[in-house]
């Protein structure tokens, strides 16, 4: 019997793109009519988005991912967010009126207004399609992560099959709920450029934030084997070292704001396949009866697919198809400029920018077909 097989989309704003690119990818290679691969589905920020589409489609795998990639094929920034002159002014203004100046209602606002977002989501997501996928044995849960800023908690919200029990860890929990569009507009929530969604009695932001084990929670709902789609365009390995790199040039707010989200998107998942590579040397050397025991140490078979090459560059090829107000509003932290592409990677909801991602997450799962194809359990 086949191991039940996890998918943990990590986030990234547009940079979940190339989660797209690599789903398309698998569906490309797998056989006609194959059954959805992955029972247990989880996803933080933009791959929550993902993450709950592929799963209300989970009976019909290679059509949803089509549909998927057709949907950020046609991506603008409208879409997502208020890039006209009168939204981006005036939730500008509405940002340091309250939040600098201390001015008005106290009603969350952030630095773009991504009203649009929930929208679309509402318009082009049928969540019904969960129900019958597990009804219909084509998915066992699917989760998406979400920061409760009141408890400072990684909260999962989880919809899955029966005997699936709730979990308390440190600053980590998982709740089962029927998922709704406010579950994926809170995972996707960056601080700051998109405002807190309330759900319940507590506002919620990027499940990103404090997600100390990122991995954890496909495991909690059943998944003995994962396959990890990073954002990160860096190789994982050492860091270069002190002095190494280094310029005479102040940081600009974009090139720190990149930073700050990156360590928010990557650096916990990375942390967390390291921990679990090591972990998993640790079971292999315990015998085979303490794999079975409560708390035991199985080992966990994970792949990764991750960019092959650095997507802030690709973005700064890109930074023209900005809406002109959108462009204005960024070039002022210098988001447009080259050294701030890192966080323009994450901003950037455009056509021609999500179809190179989606193409370099095809090349680099088609790169990895006999891989892939193995850890699916599938004869190519």
């Amino acid at each position: 019997m086949q191991p039940t097989t996890g998918l943990i989309l990590s986030g990234g704003g547009a940079r979940a793109a190339y989660q797209v690119g690599v789903l398309a990818g698998i569906a490309q290679v797998l056989p006609a009519g194959t059954a959805n691969p992955f029972p247990v589905i989880v996803g933080t920020s933009a791959g929550a988005i993902n993450a709950v589409t592929l799963a209300s489609g989970a009976d019909q795998f290679i059509a949803t991912v089509q549909r998927l990639e057709a949907f950020w094929r046609g991506f603008t920034s409208h879409q997502v967010l208020r890039s006209d002159w009168p939204g981006v002014v005036r939730q500008a203004m509405r940002f340091i009126r309250h939040s600098l100046l201390g001015i008005g209602d106290a009603v969350p606002v952030a630095l773009v207004d991504n009203a649009p977002l929930g929208d679309l989501l509402r318009e082009r997501l049928d969540l019904r399609g969960i129900d019958a996928a597990l009804a219909g044995g084509h998915l066992r849960a699917v989760a998406v992560t979400a920061f409760g800023y009141t408890g400072g908690q990684a909260v999962t919200f989880y919809q899955g099959s029966d005997g699936i029990q709730p979990w308390l860890r440190h600053r980590r929990v998982g709740v089962p709920t029927r998922l709704d569009v406010e579950h994926l507009l809170a995972s996707a929530a960056i601080p700051l450029l998109f405002a807190p969604v309330c759900i319940g009695q507590d506002f919620y932001g990027d499940g990103a934030m404090r997600q100390s084990a990122p991995i954890s929670p496909a495991l909690h709902l059943g998944a003995e084997r994962v396959l990890v789609v990073g954002v990160s365009g860096n190789a994982r390995g050492p860091s270069a070292s002190v002095g190494a790199v280094g310029g005479e040039q102040q940081p600009s707010l974009a090139q720190i704001g990149g930073h700050l989200l990156n360590s928010a998107f990557i650096d916990s998942l990375e942390d967390d396949l390291e921990l679990l590579q090591r972990l998993n040397q640790l079971g292999r050397l315990l015998p085979a009866d303490v794999h079975s025991a409560p708390l035991g140490l199985s080992p966990v078979e994970v792949m990764v697919v991750s960019p092959s090459q650095p997507l802030d560059e690709i973005a700064a090829r890109h930074r023209h198809e900005l809406p002109p107000a959108l462009r204005l509003f960024l070039r002022g932290p210098g988001a447009t400029k080259t050294s701030g592409a890192g966080l323009l990677s994450y901003l950037l909801f455009e056509a021609g920018y999500c179809t190179e991602l989606i193409e370099l997450g095809r090349r680099d799962a088609l790169a990895k077909q006999a891989q892939l194809l193995a850890f699916l359990g599938v004869a190519p």
